[in-house]
């Protein structure tokens, strides 16, 4: 006899014991379902134990501590086995932060928490409510609770995320860098917030919606908005810093941005209300004499140069890597072109200034081709890279502030793949609302996690860490005589010990 694991549909793995008779395998006794590694090193502990008695290998002289022991192993059940550690660690984090002082809701921390373990749809919330926690929850429970939640909630949220980051970053949040994203719907049907709009991700044909995101230095939260499918990028920046100002009553930070959000409006709007800001330039759009004198200029590796310029001053930086970059996307963009062109698929609509359609221009009446000359001109901007600023920042620092923008993508980025805010599968609006308040509160448990570890000095990714975490067991038992039910962790290994420790 063998034991031998099968993957189930549902992503479990059983244990069998298996016998060969005439060639053929016989299942002679299923033990149960594992759904982590130490469920399955458990079950096939139990199962080599089962093979012995089986074929009466077992020692005839078992003492009665053994005896007990086996007994007791043998009528352990799947359910009294629980994933413990995301309740214990993350529970703990959620705490320290304070939203159970806001949110008397256990309901809430739970969804939170499955949001980063185990993120999906509300089906699996409920299998995770059930398989990880003993709690019978219904899909229909789950939407109850999201109907009622976002409207009490939300502000107290973003205010205790607020609080948790000022005290993290001792007090002061110098910067604050904002950016948008779409949220899409696996849905055809619009309303007054969900509106098919452009989309970064080629999701035109879907109804979504945008999301505005404010975070301090290191990537930590701070505030949230969400807005109609169509509205403008640039439309969102000053509606999300008033609220934000206003809610906070706090001292105005320097406001850091992209080149996406750069809109004379924007920069006019910020520049009357007392803001400092750095926003990306887009270079290659300013005034020919501009451009003629960044062209004059000779910037050099980490020697960026300064020119005055009507919203304060533009510094200008250049990049060998950037430049390698810029060339390669170039030739990606002209091979693309001409692969068209030849095959005719271009027509004069297409000539226009979206991308490397910049290149093109009209041969006689219909033609289209390549403006190879343009395609030329643009290698002087290759590796340049524009910065728009109000502040008294050295060139250096504005730079060194702006490149920290990337932690707000890694805030999309994180969003959208581990905590899986998006596709949305809700259509009433304010189950959209609370999907995304959870996600913003998980992302805050989720940054708070990886600050400790940081800090700690514990050799392990974010990622890794909630895999261990969710291989934190804990087995539910009676005592047979006090009929007393106690609850025990399963014995934890060196990185689970460590993280325990940190929290």
């Amino acid at each position: 006899m063998f034991i031998r694991k099968n993957k189930n549909r549902s992503g479990s793995i059983s244990i069998q014991i298996i016998r060969k008779i005439r060639g053929r395998n016989k299942v002679i006794k299923t033990i149960g379902c594992a759904y982590t590694q130490r469920e399955e090193e458990l079950l096939k502990i139990i199962a080599r134990d089962e093979i012995e008695k089986i074929e009466g290998r077992q020692s005839l002289f078992i003492e009665a501590e053994d005896l007990v022991i086996d007994a007791f192993v043998e009528n352990i059940e799947n359910h009294q086995i629980q994933i413990a550690g995301p309740q214990i660690v993350l529970g703990k984090i959620y705490e320290e932060i304070g939203y159970n002082k806001i949110i008397d809701d256990d309901f809430f921390k739970s969804l939170v928490i499955c949001r980063i373990v185990y993120p999906g749809s509300k089906n699996k919330t409920v299998k995770y409510f059930k398989r990880h926690l003993n709690k019978e929850v219904s899909v229909y429970s789950v939407y109850r609770f999201l109907d009622k939640f976002h409207s009490r909630y939300k502000e107290a949220i973003e205010y205790q995320t607020y609080e948790h980051t000022r005290k993290i970053l001792k007090g002061r949040i110098g910067a604050v860098f904002y950016d948008m994203t779409t949220l899409y719907f696996e849905s055809s049907e619009e309303d007054e917030l969900r509106i098919a709009g452009y989309s970064k991700d080629g999701k035109n044909q879907h109804p979504q919606i945008m999301m505005g995101l404010l975070v301090a230095e290191n990537g930590y939260p701070l505030c949230y908005e969400i807005f109609e499918g169509n509205k403008a990028e640039t439309k969102t920046l000053l509606p999300v810093l008033e609220k934000f100002s206003q809610k906070l009553k706090i001292d105005k930070p320097i406001v850091i941005a992209d080149a996406a959000l750069l809109s004379q409006k924007n920069i006019d709007h910020l520049t009357e209300a007392g803001y400092e800001f750095i926003l990306g330039g887009r270079i290659k759009n300013e005034n020919e004499q501009i451009k003629k004198k960044i062209l004059t200029l000779e910037i050099r590796e980490n020697q960026p140069k300064e020119i005055r310029h009507i919203n304060g001053r533009l510094i200008v930086s250049f990049s060998t890597k950037r430049k390698k970059k810029d060339f390669q996307n170039r030739q990606k963009g002209l091979a693309r072109l001409e692969k068209k062109v030849k095959n005719g698929r271009l027509t004069k609509d297409n000539i226009n200034n979206k991308g490397y359609n910049k290149y093109l221009e009209l041969k006689g009446k219909a033609s289209v081709a390549i403006n190879y000359e343009k395609f030329e001109a643009d290698k002087y901007w290759d590796g340049l890279k524009g910065y728009i600023t109000n502040t008294t920042l050295s060139k250096s620092d504005v730079i060194a502030e702006y490149q920290n923008l990337w932690l707000i993508e890694k805030a999309f980025r994180i969003s959208k793949t581990d905590l899986r805010i998006r596709p949305i599968f809700h259509r009433i609006i304010n189950r959209i609302e609370t999907h995304i308040c959870i996600c913003f509160t998980a992302y805050a448990v989720y940054k708070e996690f990886e600050r400790l570890i940081e800090e700690n000095h514990l050799r392990l990714s974010i990622e890794k860490a909630v895999e261990e975490i969710k291989d934190i067991h804990q087995l539910t038992y009676m005592l047979p005589k006090s009929k007393q039910t106690k609850t025990k962790l399963l014995k934890l290994n060196d990185i689970q010990n460590q993280i325990i420790k940190i929290i």
